[in-house]
């Protein structure tokens, strides 16, 4: 038996199918994956996803020790309850974990993923003992993820007393509901919220969303949403020996200013100093076949790469990918699936946005 969130009792009365994610019981689906997903693009569903970590960090050094902490620069958050997504790098330039930092009154808010809990607190605390900063995990913390095109509506529906509060939400900024916590971010490509409550709420309030006819969705249709808008799942698409650069993910860096040191930033200087090996792109094929994580890339005259995250899309109705290859990849490659070569069209991710295909074959 795995490790279960306030809500498991109302999964199971839900229909769902439990597997283990990372030492937690949690959903998979509630009978359709596939009903899940387009819940999500066409309407409203809600994901439990309370086994994710969350972290105040606060203390007079709060903001000169996530600045090296971090790759982002949490400079950048001028207003209260902005977000930033960043990764936390080794001194090698590899990806801890990626992450969301919500600036707050008293200090900050990291999210931080479930799998790598322990490595991230453990390295978290081994970097703050040269601050005067204060970490303090929040087990007593549910995370409710309410996304889709009717996800804004229905909340201010569900939370009267909080409308004006969630209209003047823009997107990548929370804010303090008396002991919740609310914010415009998400993990699917929609627009929606993501909600932070105590433990001993969440359960009433999962019920009134069931009431209202807000569909759950299961961690099977959270990878088919994120992988559609081109999102990276720590794990797969990055770990500890490859770089924020190899990730697409240098927009997630802050170089400047010159003067702010950072965990990881001479590593990547001289990864870019030497040249990019290698980096990740989108991967479509119309052919009735599935790209799956691990399948070979080749890449004509070039070498090979490797698919990181690959499914069937939904929304598109044929497959896509995520994979590391090499720098020089463009146009088509070839996929090898069951020993037979495909020929694949190379893209830019995200592959759907709003509900609609953003690139051209």
């Amino acid at each position: 038996m795995g490790n279960k969130t306030a809500l498991y009792d109302q999964h199971l009365a839900c229909g769902a199918k439990m597997v283990d994610f990372s030492g937690w019981d949690m959903p998979i689906h509630y009978g359709s994956q596939i009903q899940e997903h387009k819940s999500v693009r066409e309407n409203v569903g809600v994901f439990d996803v309370s086994h994710m970590t969350v972290v105040d960090i606060s203390g007079q050094e709060a903001k000169t020790y996530l600045q090296y902490l971090l790759a982002n620069d949490v400079d950048k958050l001028t207003t209260l309850g902005k977000a930033l997504y960043t990764a936390m790098l080794n001194p090698q330039g590899g990806v801890i974990d990626d992450l969301i930092v919500y600036r707050r009154i008293d200090g900050y808010r990291l999210v931080v993923n479930c799998a790598t809990r322990e490595k991230d607190l453990q390295w978290m605390r081994q970097q703050a003992q040269a601050f005067s900063v204060s970490l303090i995990e929040r087990p007593d913390l549910a995370i409710l993820a309410i996304q889709g095109p009717q996800a804004i509506q229905k909340i201010k529906m569900l939370c009267p007393q909080h409308q004006a509060a969630i209209e003047a939400l823009k997107l990548f900024q929370g804010t303090d509901l008396g002991e919740w916590f609310i914010a415009r971010t998400g993990y699917t490509g929609e627009d929606g919220v993501e909600l932070m409550l105590p433990n001993v709420e969440v359960s009433a309030f999962w019920q009134r969303l069931m009431e209202s006819g807000v569909a759950p969705i299961g961690l099977g249709a959270r990878d088919t949403l994120r992988l559609e808008a081109g999102m990276n799942l720590y794990g797969a698409d990055m770990n500890e020996s490859i770089s924020p650069l190899e990730a697409n993910m240098a927009w997630t860096i802050a170089w400047e200013p010159q003067s702010r040191d950072f965990i990881g930033k001479q590593a990547l200087l001289d990864e870019k100093t030497k040249g990019l090996k290698y980096k990740l792109v989108g991967l479509v094929l119309e052919a009735k076949c599935v790209l799956r994580a691990h399948q070979r890339v080749l890449v004509s005259g070039v070498g090979e790469g490797e698919i990181t995250s690959g499914t069937f899309s939904p929304t598109l109705g044929y497959s896509i990918a995520l994979a590391r290859v090499p720098f020089a990849t463009q146009g088509h490659v070839e996929v090898e699936i069951r020993d037979k070569l495909f020929p694949v069209k190379v893209v830019q991710p995200p592959f759907v946005r709003n509900g609609k295909k953003v690139f051209d074959l």
